[in-house]
């Protein structure tokens, strides 16, 4: 190893704008893996990368080195085409629960490596361990049984870009989640080192998103693809709307049961619009797009699926799922219309509540989590539910309250046209009219 780097040395590299050479990430990626550079050296490093930033060749090294940190699967052998999907993270974004086993319904293999949740974003190990007994620790041989038995494996990366692991916990912690080479570099090192032969990515956009604005969304999902494509991995992506929370559940448990929703044939339209979008792009990157993917909730084939996986990792889907102990209703304090919801405010609240964690190895509260009542364009009556909120520690509510004040409006039926009263439709706003989805990058 190269002794002629230091952590300091680096860490004022770039705090000054400079660029880092490719030795230097080699060295401070294996070096904060084997611990000898400390978490407060690291984490003062990620806050010099949120400001100063990395341009493309830094971020295709430090990606590079990620994956170099541990071991890289190879299902070449498998008989089966595999695909995995990754989500930029969102509010209420249980879109992995229902995906997988919809494209392993349809001949695809899917290898997941998920991950927990990261700032006011939810987690699919987080949700997927609300069920009772599920385990995301999968050894090398059991998983690769599993997929070609099951079709999916949804996991904890484990020895897959150990770097990541750990600078992925430390970002949720120290206000450093929000950097486009650190998001860029975080997906597809995991991604990349899990060994699907393709991949498609949800890159949101708007007030939840872990990016800001649109243009940053789209530099991201440009870079994804390009690193996955240096890779010889096939990579597609989205940008899909994160204005507003995804379906009508934020938190763990609650997220699950609406998944399961889904799978028996219902659930929130825009979480079956955007399960299915997304299944169809990876079907046809895996060479089997004459398959419908719509057809395997209709006929039972991906619920068959999701129960199989979750019994094949020591779940047991007849236990009830938990639910927060204690709850409050927030009401409408007048009728009219329901205007936008704030997808920042509502993850935030859920994460006050209990459904996300603030610092590493602090467990998730299981049932907590908000329900939400009315969807932008609904008719509200006043003093009709508009939120539930659940937690097992009741000295929560105030905070998460605080959090969703003004994260929602209830507007004047006035709004709405004559024709949509005529017509007996449910009355739309202009957030209940943005598109789920916004844009697919391909190169």
């Amino acid at each position: 190893m190269n002794a002629s780097f230091d952590a300091p040395t680096i860490i004022r590299t770039k705090r000054d704008g400079g660029r880092l050479s490719d030795a230097a990430i080699d060295w401070i990626i294996a070096a904060y893996t084997d611990g000898r550079v400390a978490e407060e050296q690291m984490a003062a490093l990620a806050m010099a990368i949120v400001f100063r930033g990395m341009d493309r060749a830094e971020i295709a090294r430090w990606t590079a080195a990620m994956i170099a940190s541990g071991r890289r699967m190879d299902f070449s052998d498998l008989g089966l085409p595999t695909v995995d999907k990754h989500s930029t993270g969102g509010v209420g974004d249980k879109i992995t629960l229902p995906l997988v086993p919809v494209v392993a319904a349809c001949g695809a293999a899917v290898p997941q490596a998920a991950g927990r949740g990261l700032g006011h974003t939810g987690g699919t190990l987080d949700k997927l361990e609300s069920i009772a007994g599920f385990s995301a620790e999968l050894p090398a041989a059991r998983m690769r049984e599993q997929l070609r038995d099951v079709g999916a494996a949804i996991f904890a990366a484990g020895e897959l870009a150990p770097a990541d692991a750990k600078l992925y916990a430390l970002r949720d912690v120290t206000a450093t989640v929000e950097s486009l080479p650190l998001i860029a570099s975080s997906v597809m090192s995991k991604k990349l080192a899990e060994g699907a032969g393709a991949l498609v990515l949800d890159v949101k956009v708007g007030s939840g998103a872990l990016l800001a604005s649109e243009q940053q969304c789209r530099e991201l999902a440009h870079t994804m693809v390009e690193l996955g494509a240096a890779h010889g991995v096939p990579t597609h992506a989205f940008l899909t709307d994160m204005n507003r929370p995804l379906g009508a559940t934020v938190g763990n448990a609650l997220e699950v049961a609406e998944a399961l929703e889904v799978l028996a044939g219902g659930g929130p339209p825009d979480v079956v619009e955007l399960t299915l979008r997304l299944a169809t792009e990876m079907l046809e990157l895996a060479g089997i797009g004459d398959r419908d993917p719509a057809e395997t909730l209709r006929d039972g084939t991906a619920m068959d699926r999701f129960r199989r996986l979750v019994a094949a990792q020591g779940g047991d889907l007849s236990v009830p799922l938990p639910i927060g102990a204690h709850s409050e209703v927030v009401t409408a304090e007048r009728g009219g219309t329901m205007g936008d919801i704030d997808a920042m405010a509502v993850g935030l609240a859920a994460w006050r509540l209990g459904a996300g964690r603030p610092r590493p190895g602090v467990a998730v509260q299981a049932g907590a989590g908000i329900r939400i009542h009315r969807r932008p364009g609904q008719p509200v009556a006043p003093g009709e539910p508009l939120f539930t909120l659940y937690t097992d520690t009741p000295e929560r509510f105030g905070a998460a309250l605080a959090e969703l004040d003004g994260g929602y409006r209830v507007g004047p039926t006035s709004l709405v046209s004559g024709a949509d009263l005529v017509s007996g439709a449910d009355p739309v706003s202009e957030a209940a009219a943005r598109p789920l989805i916004i844009d697919r990058i391909v190169t």
